[in-house]
């Protein structure tokens, strides 16, 4: 499957969910960019074509419109997203969405390494932190479809200003945890993926199936390990977090983002201010990424279950004890 065949897909999975979920609610509208994917939120479109506007090249006009839109009472979806979106529409998002509070799902599709080939220019590993910098906005990344689907049900339910984070379509399976799929899912919350008192692991998107991996890894050497699927980065689940930090003393964090101004730095804040343990994160480095395969890509810049191994070491050792 091509690059492109793959963030279609994502795009599909969403574009049938929205549909369904537009059957039930007229007000909701698709505004999308159109500029990568021309096919994208077809069945959306073909539904109902009076609800969807596509604006072509231009990302400022992208967000004002949608604001326009928000601004009438209109549950807004901006479209396939990143990683243009955010980056040259900043000034717009910040003035005429976040500062106003509209309710509004942004899409952001394939951020981090899952453009691959096409290098560090699209590849856009600091989105996290660039919207969880704006007051008021919920930054939300599943990790599996069945999360997906349970967040824009409850996005469209409950409206609030939302980033919503796709990995491409192969790193989102149908479920990740076995028994936990059907939990319910919402800004503020998180999954516990696994039980254990030695170590806290925090992950989200596609390093909440590495971070399980790891466990494994970990339960073999005699260290079980707390998983929490922290797909909610903003706001964050305290509650969650502090309570098994309690238990195990150490945290590791896993996110395929930047080190600086993601889910490594919104745990690390909440630890140090409520509850201070040792924390390590696995994540990108402060560097923009390169060309190259996904897979490969991902081991270079050690987003890999034996790095989220090594980290648990150094921070078993200096494990808070209670």
């Amino acid at each position: 499957m091509s690059r492109r065949d793959q963030a279609i897909s994502v795009i599909d999975e969403c574009d049938e969910m929205l549909t369904h979920l537009a059957e039930e609610e007229p007000d909701i509208y698709v505004v999308d960019g159109g500029h990568i994917y021309e096919e994208s939120f077809a069945l959306f479109a073909d539904r109902f074509p009076e609800r969807y506007i596509n604006v072509g090249y231009s990302e400022q006009n992208l967000a004002l419109v949608a604001a326009g839109l928000a601004g009438e009472g209109k549950l807004t979806v901006v479209g396939p997203s990143t990683p243009f979106f955010l980056t040259r529409a900043y000034d717009q998002i910040r003035g005429s969405i976040a500062l106003p509070a509209h309710p509004m799902i942004v899409l952001g599709v394939t951020p981090g390494f899952s453009n691959g080939a096409v290098g560090g220019t699209i590849q856009v590993v600091e989105d996290i932190a660039l919207v969880r910098a704006l007051p008021g906005v919920s930054v939300l990344v599943p990790s599996d479809r069945s999360e997906l689907s349970g967040l824009l049900e409850r996005l469209v339910a409950e409206p609030c200003c939302s980033y919503v984070r796709l990995s491409a379509f192969r790193d989102l399976p149908d479920a990740v945890g076995a028994g936990n799929a059907s939990l319910a899912v919402g800004p503020g919350g998180a999954r516990s993926l696994r039980t254990g008192d030695n170590v806290t692991l925090c992950a989200c998107g596609i390093m909440v199936s590495v971070a399980l991996e790891a466990a494994e890894t970990l339960s073999r050497q005699g260290i079980e390990a707390d998983v929490l699927d922290c797909y909610s980065v903003k706001p964050l689940p305290r509650q969650d977090i502090i309570g098994s930090v309690r238990r195990t003393g150490c945290c590791v964090v896993a996110e395929e983002h930047s080190v600086v101004g993601g889910l490594g730095s919104a745990v690390s804040e909440l630890v140090c201010s409520e509850y201070p343990v040792p924390v390590r994160s696995v994540a990108i480095g402060d560097t923009f990424g390169q060309s190259g395969a996904v897979e490969e890509l991902r081991e270079y810049y050690a987003l890999t279950a034996q790095e989220i191994v090594g980290a648990v070491g150094q921070v078993w050792a200096m494990r808070r004890r209670t």
